[in-house]
């Protein structure tokens, strides 16, 4: 990593936020009308504490859920923590989950209400209530070289991307990085989307090639995927790093110019408008200054596994979400209640937190993986549901 002075740090991390693992859609968000203490001498109530002790009967649909199905998900939390600092507080749960027969629903139920205790997920205002999103591995068609149909670049890794870990350098940051380039001796922001894009600004090399421009940016958004080449080989592709500027939802940029209503910017809606208005989709693409590069996952991952999450291990299709690790910790169990797309059905099962996303802010929040390949990516994208979580932690990770 390249040195430069703390000014030129301090600079640079104001101009730039922490960059995300993956990006996800966020609907608007409706404006506050007045906040808490607004008026002069009335404190804001303190904040509720973010993970709150319950109890396993206020789990609805815990003692319905097919907890067997749940099982390799959590193995592989398993498999992500160990030789963390963490792992001696889940030790003793991983290890006592070997001896459980995975078929008896009634041992595996047992085993988790010994070993685990529940806390709900609680919003700073008190509520339990929050946004469920979902996400998917998506299905491209592309090529090594460019052609005529393949001429859109799927990007790695920029030579001249500077990544500083702040953590490094002011302890209390720690987990904090901004990104940029060095111009002479002055750091700046790195470029753009509509300057890497539109100018070929920078110095990304073109991992592959493809031949959608919308596909290659809902790829971005979900962080990772698969290409086939005209040959039939699969080439799976993950998340490297990103250009240091925030997203911005295009669904929002959609709504906010009168060419969508809130109800229809859902992926889907979304791609059918670009399809219909290709002569604006490169100003309706560069509105997200947010750019993405990716790295070839060869050998890594079966053609049967999920990709690769925040956690390190491979996603399980349904039993995996992304949060947001400042409030839920990375491998733990996380019952979900909310409701599938766009219906009143409910959704209600054990699924473990091993990803997170740009988007997946906040305490009630979360992201679920619906799979790979096209009807995953029918789910995922008309799912934004309210929903509420219970987190299941060992005794020794309980929250103080």
């Amino acid at each position: 990593m390249k040195k430069v002075h703390l000014a030129a740090l301090a600079a640079l991390f104001l101009l730039a936020a922490c960059a995300p693992l993956r990006e996800a859609g966020c609907p608007a968000c409706a404006p506050c009308t007045k906040c808490p203490g607004a008026e002069p001498g009335v404190a804001a109530a303190p904040a509720a504490k973010p993970l709150q002790p319950a109890r396993w009967e206020d789990l609805p649909g815990w003692s319905d859920d097919d907890l067997a199905a749940a099982m390799p998900a959590f193995e592989q939390s398993c498999r992500g923590l160990a030789g963390r600092s963490q792992w001696p507080l889940w030790r003793a749960a991983c290890e006592a989950a070997k001896t459980v027969d995975a078929n008896n629903a009634a041992a595996l139920r047992a085993f988790f209400e010994r070993e685990f205790q529940p806390f709900a997920a609680v919003n700073p205002e008190g509520h339990r209530e929050g946004l469920i999103t979902g996400y998917y591995e998506p299905l491209l068609a592309g090529a090594r070289a460019r052609s005529d149909k393949a001429r859109y670049p799927l990007h790695g890794v920029p030579k001249d991307l500077l990544t500083i870990e702040l953590g490094d350098i002011i302890p209390e940051l720690k987990g904090k990085r901004v990104r940029g380039r060095l111009a002479g001796n002055k750091v700046l922001p790195y470029w753009s989307r509509a300057e890497i894009v539109g100018q070929a600004k920078g110095t990304p090399p073109a991992l592959l090639w493809v031949d959608d421009p919308v596909e290659l940016f809902f790829l971005q958004i979900q962080g990772s995927g698969r290409v086939k080449l005209p040959s039939g080989e699969m080439v799976r592709v993950g998340y490297a790093d990103q250009n240091g500027h925030p997203y911005q939802s295009i669904g929002r940029v959609l709504i906010e110019r009168g060419e969508l209503q809130p109800g229809e910017a859902s992926m889907q809606g979304i791609q059918a408008w670009a399809r219909a208005n290709p002569q604006k989709l490169d100003e309706l693409l560069n509105a997200n200054p947010s750019y993405v590069f990716f790295r070839e996952l060869t050998g890594k991952l079966g053609p049967q596994e999920g990709p690769l999450g925040a956690l390190g291990v491979p996603l399980v299709a349904e039993r995996t979400i992304a949060v947001d690790p400042r409030h839920i910790p990375l491998g733990a169990p996380v019952f979900l209640a909310t409701t599938r797309p766009n219906s009143d059905l409910p959704l209600r099962r054990l699924v473990m937190a091993q990803d997170t996303g740009g988007a997946i802010k906040g305490v009630v929040r979360a992201d679920f993986f619906w799979g790979f390949g096209a009807d995953a990516g029918a789910q995922a994208g008309r799912m934004k549901q309210s929903g509420q979580m219970w987190v299941l932690l060992p005794p020794g990770a309980a929250p103080k």
